[in-house]
C-alpha cells in the first residue's frame, strides 16, 4: 500500500443509541472496548447483542473529503457530527486500510471492515446520504493498542 500523512480532523461520541454524537476535544481509545463515553463503549450501541461489544463496533472513521463530496455532489449538507462516524480523518484511504494496521496518534488500531451506510443512519442524519456515502462510509477498525485520540493526531500506516 502507497504511504500517505493524514490527521484527525474531528472526534464524535454519542452515549446512546440513537442519540445525538457530540464533538470532543478528545477520547481515550481502549482495548476490547472502544472509545471512552461512546454508546457502544457503554454496550447502548443499535447493534450491540447482549452487551457484548465486537472488534468491529469499537471504533469508527469516515474521510472529510467524503463529507465534503456528499456536500458538493450530491447536495446533501452533512455536518461533520451527522454521519455518526467516530472519528472524522484528512488525507486517509480509509478503504485501502480493511485488513491493515495503523496509527492514530499513540493508537494502534486495524482496519477490519468497511463502514457503508445504511437505512438506520440515513434516517438519523439526512435523506440522501445513503447514496451520497456509498463506497466511502468509512471504515469500522479494531483497538490494538490503548490510547488517547485528538483532532490534529497523525495517521500513518503501521
Amino acid at each position: 500500500m502507497v504511504g500517505f500523512e493524514g490527521s484527525v480532523v474531528a472526534v464524535f461520541l454519542a452515549a446512546e443509541a440513537g442519540g445525538v454524537p457530540l464533538e470532543a476535544s478528545e477520547v481515550r481509545a481502549v482495548v476490547g472496548q472502544g472509545l471512552e463515553g461512546d454508546r457502544y463503549f457503554l454496550g447502548e450501541g443499535t447493534f450491540v447483542k447482549n452487551g457484548e461489544i465486537k472488534p468491529r463496533q469499537e471504533t469508527t472513521f469516515i474521510e472529510v473529503e467524503a463529507i465534503e463530496a456528499a456536500r458538493n455532489d450530491y447536495g446533501v449538507p452533512l455536518s461533520l457530527g451527522e454521519h455518526r462516524r467516530n472519528i472524522v480523518t484528512r488525507g486517509v484511504p480509509l478503504n485501502h486500510l480493511v485488513g491493515r494496521e495503523f496509527t492514530v496518534g499513540d493508537v494502534r488500531l486495524r482496519g477490519l471492515k468497511l463502514c457503508e451506510p445504511c437505512a438506520h443512519m440515513e434516517s438519523l442524519s439526512k435523506p440522501g446520504v445513503r447514496k451520497a456515502l456509498a463506497h466511502r462510509g468509512g471504515l469500522r477498525a479494531q483497538i490494538l493498542k490503548s490510547g488517547t485520540i485528538r483532532p490534529g493526531d497523525a495517521i500513518s500506516p503501521a
